[in-house]
C-alpha cells in the first residue's frame, strides 16, 4: 500500500489506451490487461466525484501506420482509427465529460506518449493542473513514455500501480519501466491510498 494521498484542485487523471485491441483477445492483447479495468473505474469515480479533469488516451492509427508489421514495424496492426479494436473497453465506466486524447495519428511517426503531438500539456496547463495520475496500458510503452514526458514538462507524476499491466516482450520490461519512472521522480499510488 502506498502513502495516503488526498486529491486536490490541480490534480488530473490520465488513463492510457484501455482499448479492445490491447485487452486479452485483441490484436495486441496485453496479458492480464483486463485487470486494470476495475481499478481504473475506481479512479474515474474518485476524480469525477471531485470534479477533477480526466483524460482518456487512445491509439488512433491510420491503416498504414509505420509501427505495423505490414510496414516493417514491430507490432501487429492495431487500434486503427474507427475500428472496433480501437474502441475503449465497454467495461470502462467513462464519465460524460472526459477529454479524449488521440495519439499516433501520423502514419510516419510512432507516438507512445500521450503528450506526443496531442496538445495535452497545453490542455493540462489551461486547467491549472500540477499533478497527474497515470495508469492504463501498457506499463512498458505508453504509460512509461507518458510519465517521462509529464515529468519533463514539469508535472508531478503518480503511477497507478494497481491499474497498469505490461507487454513484457523481454520478460521484465514492466518492472524495469516502473523502476525508471520512480528513478525519474514519479511516485507510486494505489486506489486504496486515495483519501476521499
Amino acid at each position: 500500500m502506498s502513502e495516503p494521498i488526498a486529491l486536490a484542485k490541480g490534480d488530473a487523471l490520465i488513463v492510457a489506451d484501455v482499448q479492445i485491441d490491447f485487452l486479452p483477445g485483441g490484436q495486441l492483447g496485453v496479458r492480464r490487461g483486463d485487470e486494470v479495468i476495475g481499478p481504473v473505474n475506481g479512479y474515474l469515480e474518485r476524480f469525477q466525484a471531485r470534479g477533477l479533469p480526466i483524460f482518456l488516451t487512445r491509439d488512433w492509427h491510420p491503416p498504414n501506420h509505420c509501427s505495423f508489421s505490414t510496414r516493417g514495424g514491430p507490432w501487429a496492426p492495431h487500434c486503427v482509427a474507427g475500428s472496433e479494436g480501437a474502441a475503449f473497453s465497454p467495461d470502462l465506466a467513462i464519465p460524460p465529460d472526459v477529454t479524449i486524447v488521440s495519439k499516433a495519428t501520423n502514419p510516419e511517426k510512432e507516438a507512445y506518449s500521450a503528450f506526443d503531438g496531442t496538445g495535452l500539456a497545453q490542455m493540462l496547463r489551461e486547467r491549472k493542473v500540477e499533478r497527474v495520475y497515470i495508469g492504463g496500458l501498457a506499463t512498458d510503452y505508453c504509460v512509461l513514455e507518458t510519465v517521462k514526458d509529464a515529468i519533463a514538462k514539469g508535472f508531478k507524476a503518480f503511477v497507478l500501480q494497481d491499474a497498469i499491466r505490461a507487454i513484457d516482450v523481454h520478460g521484465d520490461d514492466g518492472a524495469r519501466a516502473e523502476a525508471e519512472m520512480f528513478r525519474l521522480g514519479a511516485k507510486p499510488v494505489t486506489l486504496d491510498a486515495i483519501v476521499t
